[in-house]
């Protein structure tokens, strides 16, 4: 992304930290659990990837059609397995999120952003949307939650998944803007 290096960074480790998170998450005893924490384990450590400012580090021309298949093919999955219900048609949104910035940063000029003074385009504005009422319903549905008991394990913690979904929904509208 193309901001400033500081809140990059700070968006890098929030993405990172919550990929961690979601590979313990993998690890629960709880199969729904588990079925979602890799889609948002690779979303996490691809936004990190994404996140970091382009003062420190150019990706290569290459690296973007390779987020863009890597996230293509998580978006083809999470539409197959949306057939069952559940959350995957977020992780839909979210892995089409992706491939988009993916995208519009392999056809900007000097990859420092494509939107000269045309404002923001549609899609990007239908994104902004979708996650920042993604991010408020996450929050609305955060305060109730009551923190689990003492056995419970790491991967096991609603609250927790909730917060890393949380704290995803508003990195990618951070990216969003940023684009």
């Amino acid at each position: 992304m193309h901001g400033p290096a500081s809140p990059g960074w700070l968006l890098v480790a929030l993405c990172a930290a919550t990929g961690v998170y979601c590979l313990l998450r993998m690890r629960s005893h709880v199969e729904e659990q588990r079925r979602a924490a890799g889609g948002e384990a690779l979303m996490g450590f691809g936004m990190a990837t994404m996140a970091v400012p382009a003062a420190v580090f150019t990706p290569p021309s290459w690296a973007w059609p390779v987020f863009a298949t890597v996230f293509g093919t998580a978006a083809l999955h999470a539409l197959w397995s949306a057939r069952a219900g559940g959350h995957h048609l977020h992780h839909l949104v979210g892995a089409s999120a992706m491939v988009y910035m993916a995208i519009a940063m392999a056809l900007s000029p000097g990859h420092q952003g494509g939107h000269s003074g045309s404002g923001i385009p549609l899609l990007t504005g239908a994104l902004l949307v979708y996650f920042t009422g993604y991010v408020l319903l996450c929050g609305v549905r955060l305060v109730p939650v009551a923190a689990a008991g003492g056995g419970v394990g790491w991967g096991d913690r609603p609250e927790l998944a909730r917060a890393c979904r949380l704290s995803m929904g508003i990195a990618m509208v951070a990216m969003l803007l940023a684009l």
